[in-house]
């Protein structure tokens, strides 16, 4: 995107970055180091970018729903707590990757007769190949080619199948409802006093909100910045840091 300002030299310019994996001392180490010349350069997670920018940098909690899930907060103390973002398919429960793992199980269950077959289950077998739905001749094959290259993304395209069969299929709303309980626990696991204010955000945000428990929607507030204003608020107390050394 070209916003049609001048571009600053990089000797002029200070960074903030909100990225994955900065967990790993070595890659981060390693990124910093290939700085090709930014005068600052701030790196943390994109977690910790998320929360401050969602609550202008005062203490609150975020939880990120989308192909995966995880939760982050800064307290009143300052200090940030992270929890979930383990990675599917062991973790990131109420992410669209685990929805989808558990549609994958209700469809082979249904299609084994151990479920009875029903439209939920004929859609997630069409969204994984099957043309036919439970009905195809060829659906255990077809099925298992598509388990086998399945990636998290993958899973994670079926989440809306889940979602649009939720309001009329008991297995589906199921789904969602332990979904919104999953939710809690993050929210739980952030902030046992539940005093934080907390932001909702990723692209199954708005689609969870009617399964989440009535306790934890009454402290959802809307995020007042993305990650992005995140970053630019950790590159400033960066350099606030470094005036007062």
């Amino acid at each position: 995107m070209n916003a049609g300002l001048p571009v600053a030299p990089r000797a002029a310019t200070a960074l903030g970055l909100g990225l994955a994996g900065v967990h790993n001392r070595q890659w981060s180490a390693q990124f910093i180091a290939a700085n090709p010349g930014y005068a600052a350069l701030a790196l943390a997670s994109d977690g910790h970018t998320t929360v401050l920018g969602a609550h202008d940098g005062q203490p609150g909690a975020i939880i990120a729903l989308g192909t995966g899930s995880v939760g982050e907060a800064k307290l009143a103390d300052g200090r940030h707590v992270e929890v979930g973002g383990w990675g599917f398919p062991s973790g990131d429960e109420a992410g669209g990757a685990w929805i989808g793992l558990h549609a994958i199980n209700h469809m082979q269950q249904s299609f084994d007769g151990r479920l009875p077959a029903n439209a939920f289950a004929d859609d997630v077998a069409q969204a994984c190949g099957a043309p036919a739905g439970l009905r195809d001749p060829a659906a255990r094959e077809v099925l298992q080619q598509w388990l086998a290259g399945a990636s998290q993304t993958r899973y994670a395209q079926l989440a809306p199948v889940v979602l649009r069969h939720a309001p009329s299929d008991d297995a589906a709303r199921a789904i969602v409802h332990a979904a919104g309980l999953q939710v809690e626990r993050l929210a739980r696991a952030l902030d046992a006093g539940t005093t934080l204010p907390i932001a909702l955000c990723g692209g199954l945000a708005t689609p969870l909100r009617p399964y989440l428990p009535p306790a934890l929607l009454a402290r959802v507030v809307p995020a007042r910045g993305d990650s992005a204003a995140g970053a630019l608020r950790l590159i400033r107390q960066h350099l606030d840091q470094q005036q007062r050394t």
